[in-house]
């Protein structure tokens, strides 16, 4: 089974201080026993695994076994997760400067890895899996993951906010995002703009474009934004180069997503979409 037909997914903006460190809390549950999910490239997550085990194979062909509460580095590729159910996870997103701040660690160095939590945080993180676990809505369980989020960054070294604004106005204010005009934004070296998109995004300015670059197309085929189809193949240099990249960073050729999108995926876009306002454009556009 490569779709989970049996699912809930369920998303929550963060509040207004932790909107530039958290992108988004959800709350994902599914009705199997066993299975394989395909996720595409992401940025980091920190996820409390309330039910169900299982582990992650990322796109390099390392697997992982997941801990009850892991932090997974951002992803430049699709990862499959091997889920043994039924499934039920709690999830924060982690913006580029909210893993600077939390984990001190270039995020390049973690990119397509998964850690156990526990191992960075004590073991104090398991009363918050714990209470997690308890709280009965979305609403109590976002609430906990708040407290949580403002407790580990509150003591945690800061991160250069304005590198990642304008890292993420560059990588939304246009289809196909120019190099040079990352640079020019910053005021930095190519050599300096190189060095912080990896420590913080995980991955170089051109990696990055791409990503995001096929992340949007790819949302825009799903969710099926007919107003919106010519500017998608206009970031690309042809057909078949708009098929490589987006297989490339979601597992999947566009004419399969346009026409059967997996339920799941469809779901995550359309939710993503709705959060609008609520969270930047790079997670609600992608």
């Amino acid at each position: 089974m490569n779709d989970l037909s049996k699912f809930s997914l369920e998303f929550a903006p963060p509040p207004d201080d932790l909107q530039e460190l958290v992108s988004t809390f959800y709350l994902f549950a599914a009705d199997v026993e066993e299975t394989k999910q395909t996720e595409r490239a992401d940025r980091a997550q920190l996820r409390f695994l309330l039910k169900g085990s299982g582990g992650y194979e990322f796109c390099d062909g390392v697997y992982m076994d997941a801990a009850p509460v892991i932090v997974i580095g951002p992803t430049t590729g699709p990862t499959i997760g091997h889920v043994q159910g039924p499934l039920e996870i709690f999830g924060i997103g982690l913006q580029p400067a909210g893993w600077g701040s939390l984990m001190g660690a270039d995020a390049e160095n973690h990119t397509n890895r998964l850690i156990d939590a526990v191992s960075i945080f004590g073991d104090g993180v398991m009363e918050t899996h714990a209470a997690i676990d308890a709280a009965e809505t979305m609403a109590e369980k976002a609430a906990i993951g708040e407290v949580f989020a403002r407790e580990l960054l509150k003591d945690a070294e800061s991160s250069p906010i304005w590198f990642t604004r304008v890292v993420d106005e560059w990588l939304t204010g246009s289809a196909s995002p120019d190099i040079n005009e990352l640079i020019e934004r910053s005021g930095l070296s190519k050599r300096q703009v190189e060095r912080m998109t990896k420590r913080f995004y995980g991955a170089s300015p051109k990696l990055l474009a791409r990503k995001y670059r096929a992340l949007r197309a790819a949302s825009l085929l799903v969710r099926k934004d007919g107003e919106d189809g010519e500017s998608v193949e206009d970031a690309f240099y042809d057909q078949s180069h708009l098929i490589r990249e987006i297989k490339e960073f979601t597992g999947v050729t566009p004419g399969k997503m346009s026409k059967e999108p997996a339920a799941l995926t469809k779901e995550v876009a359309e939710r993503r979409k709705k959060l609008a306002g609520k969270v930047s454009k790079l997670i609600s556009d992608t």
